[in-house]
């Protein structure tokens, strides 16, 4: 017998929690080896460019194709003044110190943000454009990654996944 799952914010949040964790003890014990050696970083930060774009999952415009969401879009349906877009890529990995450049394309009418609160990003991208942000993954860990507009919450997310100095694990 199929059970469905459904994400809940709550769960997103163990999740996140148990993979920052993780990362985190990693963080922690390959750190604990640099420090007893004494051995300096010889890590570049390195530039990463990526090209993320917000796709249409499920919408409103799908009701004509997809007709089991007239109900699901209808009042007290599942999709009750939502509509399911996603980020593809929906991972991003990179290295603590790397600059990560972001090109953010978004065909759809709807606007959408690119947030990463833990880096200061909140990137508008406005209906039918590409847009650009920047900025440097500072410290090691698991980020979540989201679209701030209601009507996407808490379908359209990602990871940013920032691994820990690669030099600290030699």
């Amino acid at each position: 017998m199929l059970r469905s799952f459904r994400i809940t914010r709550s769960s997103k949040s163990v999740i996140a929690l148990a993979l920052t964790v993780v990362v985190m003890g990693a963080v922690i014990a390959t750190g604990a080896g640099v420090l007893a050696r004494g051995t300096p970083s010889s890590y570049t930060p390195q530039t990463r460019s990526y090209t993320i774009t917000a796709v249409p999952v499920l919408v409103h415009e799908m009701q004509g194709t997809l007709d089991y969401l007239q109900k699901d879009f209808a009042p007290g349906g599942v999709l009750d003044g939502k509509e399911v877009y996603g980020f593809m890529p929906s991972t991003l990995t990179v290295y603590q110190g790397d600059t990560v450049n972001l090109t953010l394309v978004n065909p759809a009418d709807d606007p959408h943000t690119l947030t990463i609160s833990e880096f200061g990003v909140n990137a508008q991208m406005p209906g039918t454009s590409s847009t650009t942000t920047s900025f440097v993954a500072s410290k090691a860990g698991i980020y979540t990654y989201v679209c701030e507009e209601a009507e996407h919450f808490p379908y359209m997310y990602g990871q940013l996944v920032v691994l820990p100095d690669p030099a600290s694990a030699q």
